[in-house]
């Protein structure tokens, strides 16, 4: 292999944007993908970046931390970006599009790219020199067992079930109170207590309310792991206060009193702009999720950025293993990008091809990296996939908890977001002039 040269293995919105990021550079790309000869259980088509919904791209308003980072991305040159701007659809202020048109437009621009080959085969080992990984979160059993090997034990998942995450600012503290049990420590947690009534009626809801479809992809075998929330409440009306609701060892400031029963919340990044429910991995729709958890008092208005799931989900443990240009730590010469990095959804997927593929090209062409901030959506996702997550890992959408927070008031929460997001694309504005941004136009 060509010094000049990175293997991509995976065609969807990660690999593609990928490979083109670094094939305007003037790098060859040998792009690997497994279709059409083989299929993951979600994808019916032979193009690359195949879409499952027409308005999987989410919201395009700048007061949206989504509609932030595809700004960003349409200003740094992403082929994604290109192709949903041009195969977009009548869809209010969200960014949708003809799902066929969109995929074609991607598949046509990849293969008739003159630096890059594609090669129609399922990947089953790593190959050698520089290579990103971007197989998706149902990567094959062969390339699953080949990036098993680069993970110590137990920093591959196969499963994903996550408990929901609130924004700091959107809990109700007057309802709440910072403790740990038995005082032991640090005061870590935000304690959410509940009475004798306030516990029956959430519970009361809980035990009815609505699950999420099973998928035919899913894996029922997630759920003998880690029991989602609903089905421990199932299991007695006091379950939940003898698990992850039990009281013991934490006094109410508010009362002087041990409290019925207590949701506890933890610090979800480093900022500690973000808080995790404790214990409350769940399969229930979003819709209900947000109903019934909302019947919580501190979080009764609580803004959600992003939503229990149990589903089959490769991904690997990035803070651990990966650096802030999604690259191996151990071995530098390995990238990965997309969903197995740990990002949720499309857009973020394609994100973390874009840096990955923008970072991997300064490699090559010995240009200073360009270091995207945390102040900018793309940054902020790339650092906490590698480094800001406390506890845990979970798979992350972007949200502008994850953005450094401005370090001034604005009034009102648009006006801050819209804020946040002027301060960020001026900062790509100023990016852009760096060496690594200069093409050399070879499409």
């Amino acid at each position: 292999m060509s010094e000049q040269s990175v293997t991509v293995i995976g065609a969807g919105l990660a690999g593609c944007e990928a490979a083109w990021q670094m094939a305007e550079r003037g790098i060859h790309v040998d792009l690997i993908e497994m279709k059409p000869d083989k299929r993951t259980p979600a994808h019916k088509e032979d193009t690359f970046s195949e879409l499952v919904c027409s308005n999987s791209l989410r919201s395009n308003e700048l007061s949206n931390a989504a509609g932030l980072l595809k700004e960003e991305m349409r200003r740094l040159g992403s082929l994604i970006m290109e192709s949903a701007d041009n195969n977009s659809v009548a869809a209010g202020g969200a960014l949708a599009v003809d799902r066929n048109a969109f995929s074609g437009y991607i598949t046509d621009k990849i293969k008739n790219h003159r630096n890059i080959s594609v090669i129609a085969e399922e990947a089953e080992r790593i190959p050698q020199g520089k290579v990103i990984i971007a197989t998706g979160p149902l990567s094959s059993e062969a390339i699953s067992d080949a990036i098993a090997e680069l993970c110590p034990v137990d920093d591959l998942h196969f499963y994903d079930a996550v408990a929901p995450i609130v924004s700091f600012e959107s809990i109700d503290l007057e309802s709440a109170f910072f403790a740990s049990r038995y005082d032991k420590g640090t005061a870590d947690y935000v304690n959410c207590p509940l009475s004798k009534e306030e516990y029956e009626a959430f519970v009361t809801e809980l035990i009815s309310a609505k699950e999420a479809e099973i998928h035919g992809f899913d894996d029922g075998a997630v759920f003998e792991g880690c029991m989602p929330v609903e089905v421990m409440a199932r299991r007695g009306f006091d379950t939940l206060r003898y698990g992850p609701l039990k009281p013991v060892g934490l006094r109410d400031p508010h009362t002087g009193i041990e409290p019925y029963a207590v949701v506890q919340l933890r610090k979800d990044n480093q900022d500690g702009t973000l808080y995790n429910m404790v214990g409350f991995q769940t399969h229930l729709t979003w819709s209900e999720q947000k109903r019934v958890f909302s019947i919580i008092p501190a979080l009764a208005n609580a803004e959600f950025v992003r939503y229990g799931v149990m589903h089959r989900n490769t991904f690997i443990n990035s803070p651990v293993l990966l650096d802030r240009y999604y690259r191996l730590r151990s071995e530098p010469r390995i990238a990965f990008a997309g969903q197995i990095t740990g990002v949720e959804g499309y857009i973020e997927s394609a994100a973390s091809g874009m840096l990955a593929g923008i970072e991997m090209a300064a490699d090559i062409k010995e240009y200073a990296h360009v270091d995207f901030p945390q102040e900018t959506a793309i940054g902020a996702l790339s650092l906490y996939v590698s480094s800001g997550s406390v506890g845990p890992f979970q798979p992350m959408n972007i949200n502008f908890g994850i953005i450094t927070p401005l370090g001034y008031k604005v009034k009102g929460k648009r006006n801050k977001n819209a804020e946040i997001s002027k301060r960020s694309l001026d900062i790509i504005r100023d990016l852009k002039s760096k060496e690594v941004f200069g093409y050399e136009n070879n499409s």
